[in-house]
């Protein structure tokens, strides 16, 4: 699943005080090497912050964005799945609501288990549990999230998770349901029943209907492309005001019953997103606490230089999370056309970058290391592989030599990444500049940000972007990043570089096959050494999230499966009556 990346521009001289604030890396371990178990940023791994919740209040969000998408079949990116799952709408199955590896267990959500397999497992069963409502008090139905994973097809709502694609039987050529058709292979025998027909075994089927395609939209409640600015609500909060850009104030959804849902606590009687606000504001509001602002937390990470103001402070170090992503941040290169579409050159690339300055670009290595391959360690058994070996500094030497046999010893390319990240960028286009390429960067609104890369029309030769896997499993990284097929002209999402790649693919249809779940977790880190060689993207940064909380802020943790983002479920505040707004 992509990640959006909010870190911006360090400075040299505040980088380096984020170096030594963080006192834990050791250059000489090389680039490989782990951080170290005294790393200040992780200081509250696994940890809830503040104690335990009291009922009531506002809790206020601040943001340097609004959200791509809030449309439910459209939603995918981490941190928007996990303010809408947790807030505006409930899906078939869920995650736990706890931190730490307790987070990554599934729980029945909607339905009242984790689903049923049958027919070899290409058949799939959940039964809806009673009692659950919508805002405006009527039933959900079975034949409403039938609906919505049929709308994840449609052309015009771009965006979302392609698991439906993927695994139902007799999708080719659907387009959805705005013009009255229906999947066969989705079945809603009776308003409580829904059946799923795969066109293979999915033992993971209920690891995915944790997606928001699997969440509920009724037919009389259509939008099209302006549901995004209104989701109907079957969780415990309901959308009051939506002032695109600037503020989402959510307000109890008066319908929902605890006693079916027993993930969700809603806490705070309101939640208020303030949006537009920048980095550094966010970073200073929250650290000085006061206010309306000591009932706050982020939903942009933490700028690196804001590291100097924090890991030093006891006091302010004490609410700052810090959790592993486990995303690898990509250069994603675009396979599609010169001069990338020859295999030297993005050797070449492997070799040009420093990885080394992009780290410290991104806040030092109390918030970041270095990637060595794609998968991230959770999916390689806790470690990156390091098929190709280059230094993490770089070896421009090599990049020369091998622009050189390809024919390109000078280039010009262009480099698109969201506005936050325009320090990483300039350390990539200083990085490539020691092997004779000139970079021109594009910076572009957060927002809109995976729109534009994602659109064939628009998207760059070069583009910064992560990927994360949405649930432990090396089937929901490899295919949607490196899959050929998976390739969109609009709302194009994992494979940012347009590697398109015959043996690959045939790869993947085998490992998919496969019945042993250790078997194709090998194959899958087997796999993902055999791209490296073929370097459609350059594996860059493994990253912490690094999210502030105000004093008043309590049950604060980052979720592991939402790559360190605040759970929504289970925030609240100390003192209701301290809040503001």
């Amino acid at each position: 699943m992509t990640k959006r990346t909010q870190l911006a521009l360090a400075t040299t001289v505040v980088a380096a005080l984020a170096l030594g604030a963080s006192g834990c890396s050791d250059p000489k371990k090389g680039a490989g090497a782990a951080p170290s178990a005294a790393n200040p940023a992780a200081a509250n791994d696994g940890k809830t912050l503040g104690g335990a919740p009291v009922k009531g209040g506002t809790l206020t969000v601040l943001s340097n964005q609004d959200f791509a998408h809030l449309d439910p079949a459209r939603n995918w990116v981490m941190p928007a799945m996990d303010f809408g799952t947790r807030l505006l709408y409930r899906t078939l199955v869920t995650f736990k609501a706890e931190p730490g590896k307790a987070g990554s267990e599934l729980v029945p959500d909607l339905a009242t288990d984790l689903g049923t397999p049958s027919n070899g497992g290409r058949t799939w069963t959940f039964t809806l549990k009673e009692g659950v409502k919508y805002e405006d008090g009527s039933p959900i139905k079975a034949q409403d999230i039938k609906y919505n994973v049929e709308r994840s097809f449609a052309p015009d709502l771009t965006g979302g998770p392609d698991y439906a694609a993927q695994y139902l039987a007799g999708t080719e050529g659907y387009k959805g349901p705005l013009q009255g058709k229906h999947l066969d292979s989705v079945k809603t025998p009776d308003d409580r029943t829904i059946v799923f027909e795969l066109k293979r075994p999915v033992a993971e089927f209920s690891a995915t209907a944790t997606l928001p395609t699997f969440a509920p939209v009724p037919q009389s409640q259509e939008k099209g492309t302006q549901y995004d600015a209104r989701p109907f609500s079957s969780g415990p909060y309901r959308i009051d005001t939506y002032d695109r850009d600037k503020k989402l104030v959510l307000v109890r959804n008066e319908h929902w019953d605890p006693r079916t849902d027993t993930v969700r606590k809603a806490y705070p009687d309101r939640f208020v997103v303030v949006m537009g606000l920048k980095g550094g504001q966010i970073d200073d509001r929250i650290i000085a606490g006061e206010g309306a602002d000591a009932s706050a937390v982020q939903y942009s990470d933490m700028r690196p230089e804001s590291a100097p103001k924090v890991l030093p402070k006891p006091d302010v170090k004490a609410r700052l999370l810090a959790e592993s992503q486990g995303c690898t941040e990509m250069l994603h290169l675009n396979n599609s056309r010169a001069p990338f579409d020859d295999p030297k050159v993005r050797e070449a690339l492997q070799y040009a970058v420093d990885k080394e300055a992009v780290v410290t670009a991104g806040g030092g290595p109390a918030l970041n290391e270095v990637a060595t391959a794609y998968l991230p360690p959770a999916l390689s058994g806790g470690k990156q592989a390091d098929t190709l070996k280059i230094p993490a500094a770089g070896d421009p030497a090599r990049a020369k030599e091998l622009l050189k046999a390809a024919g390109k010893e000078s280039l010009k390319v262009s480099l698109a990444v969201s506005t936050g990240d325009k320090g990483k960028a300039e350390a990539i286009q200083q990085g490539l500049s020691r092997a004779g390429i000139e970079v021109v960067i594009d910076t572009i609104d957060p927002g809109a940000y995976y729109d534009v890369i994602g659109d064939l029309s628009t998207t760059p030769d070069m583009s910064l972007s992560g990927w994360c896997p949405d649930y432990p499993s090396g089937s929901t990284w490899i295919p949607f990043v490196f899959d050929g097929r998976t390739i969109k002209d609009k709302g194009n999402q994992g494979n940012n570089s347009q590697f398109r790649d015959e043996a690959t693919i045939k790869r993947i249809d085998e490992i998919n096959a496969m019945a042993d779940a250790k078997q194709a977790n090998q194959a899958w880190i087997d796999l993902d050494a055999e791209i490296m060689k073929k370097s459609p993207a350059v594996p860059v940064l493994l990253e912490r999230k690094p999210l502030l909380v105000g004093p008043n802020i309590a049950g604060a943790y980052g979720h592991p499966v939402w790559t360190g983002t605040i759970d929504y479920a289970t925030v609240g505040l100390k003192d209701p009556s301290k809040s503001q707004g």
